[in-house]
């Protein structure tokens, strides 16, 4: 008989790539996960993962009994979700991470929303960028993630996650008031191929957005100045640092003195935001309300 909770840690380690990586999230040790795999190997009679210099890989075996991990653990989770259901589940708790500005643009309309319509629900949030999120969700450190589509990120055909559409966004050019362009009706993306970039850091999606569009656009951006804070990257565009491409949400609220805020010529590149749940989790009683709370903040 395979357990469960060895199927998760399986799990862990295919998505982290190293036993550490795996024990951190699932806060065990990492000697406790080398024994649960060598456990799991004797319950299967495979040799399910192999060691080398850059990490875990799994072995053909592993991989197939990957596949049926992910249906089992998202039939548990439905199991869950019914079983929450019979005994009603008016009341509980559900822990939501977010980026900061989905937080301010749909999770706290979301929250108002649920307590007006269902108390009982009482919503944990973390803020969390759109790339971390997902392995939060999936390491089941948080039952819902609010995050961006980036380069890498679980596709909608993932058999571990289900995704629910919330906005999809462009992103506006932020120039220096003296800037060349800033009195254009538009900025075609091209034209800031020689100019000194602002952005978020690589790894942020935001980041992959950006360089994306400008390598579409025919060059890589140069960044010379990097935050994960939008409010920093309009204040040093405003003192003459650079140029920055930045979600429209994101400068709502933002003292815009000294900027220009210019739509993109052309096809804009854009901020698809999503939530998303493990498999079968999307029905239980509690998590419900919040994706559709979140929905109609959206709309």
């Amino acid at each position: 008989m395979i357990e469960a909770r060895r199927l998760h840690i399986l799990r862990a380690v295919a998505d982290h790539r190293t036993v550490t990586a795996a024990a951190a999230a699932l806060y065990l040790t990492p000697s406790a996960v080398s024994q649960q795999l060598t456990a799991l190997e004797q319950e299967t009679g495979h040799k399910l993962v192999e060691r080398g210099a850059k990490g875990v890989r799994l072995t053909a075996a592993g991989e197939i009994l990957l596949a049926h991990t992910n249906a089992v653990l998202a039939q548990l989770e439905r199991a869950e979700a019914e079983l929450a259901a019979y005994s009603t589940g008016e009341a509980g708790t559900v822990t939501l991470a977010s980026f900061a500005t989905g937080i301010g643009l749909v999770v706290g309309p979301a929250l108002a929303h649920l307590a007006r319509t269902a108390p009982g629900i009482r919503v944990r949030v973390h803020d969390a960028e759109g790339d971390a999120s997902l392995p939060m969700l999936l390491d089941r450190r948080i039952d819902v993630a609010v995050a961006v589509e980036y380069r890498g990120a679980p596709g909608a055909d993932d058999d571990r996650i289900t995704r629910v559409p919330l906005y999809a966004e462009p992103f506006d050019a932020v120039l220096p008031t003296g800037h060349r362009l800033a009195g254009a009706d538009r900025v075609p993306l091209a034209d800031l191929a020689k100019d000194t970039w602002i952005g978020p850091y690589p790894g942020n999606p935001c980041h992959d957005v950006v360089v994306l569009a400008c390598e579409n656009a025919g060059f890589p951006p140069q960044f010379d100045h990097s935050s994960d804070d939008f409010r920093a990257v309009v204040a040093l565009a405003s003192a003459g640092a650079g140029v920055a491409l930045v979600p429209r949400s994101a400068l709502r609220g933002v003292e815009l003195a000294g900027v220009a805020v210019r739509p993109i010529d052309g096809v804009a590149p854009t901020r698809r935001v999503f939530a998303a749940v493990r498999r079968g989790a999307g029905e239980h009683p509690l998590i419900r309300p919040v994706l559709d709370a979140l929905r109609q903040a959206a709309r």
